[in-house]
C-alpha cells in the first residue's frame, strides 16, 4: 500500500484523533505532518498488513505523547543497560531524517511534504499555499537540499560524484540531531 493510499484512507481520522487530543487545529496539522511522514519511511516495517489502521494509530498517538513531552520539557531517562538488552538502540537513516525534518523551517517542510509524502503536484501545492508555482518548486528544491545537508552534518555523511549521500550513519549518541 503507497504512502498516498494511507493517507486517502485514513488522514482524516487520524486528524481528528490527533485534534481530540490536543485541541489545535494548528498543531494538529503538525503533529499529522509528523504522523505521516513516520508512515511514510517505517511503513516498510509493518509486518502484518491487516493491523494496519491499529499500527497508524500507534504511530498517531505516540507522536502526540512526544509532542506533550517536548511542550511540558519532561524526559524520561532510561537505564542504558535495559535499553541495549532490548534491542531499542539502533540507529538508521530514519531516525535523522526524521530530526532533520523535524528541524526544517515550516516554509520548506510543508511543501515538501504536500509533495513527496501527499503526492500532491507541485502546481496543487502552489494553488493551497497561495504561492506562486515557482516559489513552490524551489521551496521544495531547498528542502531537499536541506535534508542531504542535514545528512552531511548529522551523520557525517558525503554527496559521491553522483550526487548521492554515501557513508555509514554514526551511532545516535555522536549524531547531532538525533541524540
Amino acid at each position: 500500500m503507497t504512502t498516498q493510499h494511507i493517507w486517502e484512507t485514513y488522514h482524516q481520522d487520524v486528524k481528528q484523533f490527533i485534534v481530540s487530543k490536543v485541541k489545535d487545529e494548528d498543531v494538529a496539522n503538525d503533529l499529522l505532518q509528523e504522523t505521516f511522514i513516520k508512515i511514510h519511511t517505517k511503513k516498510e516495517t509493518l509486518q502484518h498488513q491487516e493491523k494496519l489502521k491499529s499500527w497508524i494509530f500507534t504511530i498517531a498517538r505516540n507522536t502526540v505523547l512526544d509532542y506533550f513531552k517536548q511542550i511540558t520539557n519532561t524526559r524520561e531517562f532510561f537505564d542504558a543497560d535495559s535499553i541495549v538488552e532490548e534491542g531499542k538502540m539502533q540507529h538508521n537513516e530514519t531516525d535523522c531524517l526524521h530530526g532533520i525534518i523535524g528541524h526544517l523551517p515550516k516554509k520548506y517542510r510543508n511543501p515538501l511534504f504536500l509533495s513527496d509524502i501527499k503526492g500532491m503536484k507541485q502546481a496543487d501545492i502552489a494553488k493551497q499555499l497561495k504561492l506562486q508555482l515557482s516559489t513552490t518548486k524551489s521551496r521544495i528544491q531547498r528542502a531537499r537540499k536541506k535534508i542531504a545537508q542535514g545528512y552531511m552534518e548529522c551523520c557525517d555523511l558525503k554527496l559521491n560524484q553522483k550526487g548521492f549521500l554515501v557513508g555509514e550513519i554514526k551511532d545516535k549518541e555522536d549524531c547531532k540531531l538525533c541524540s
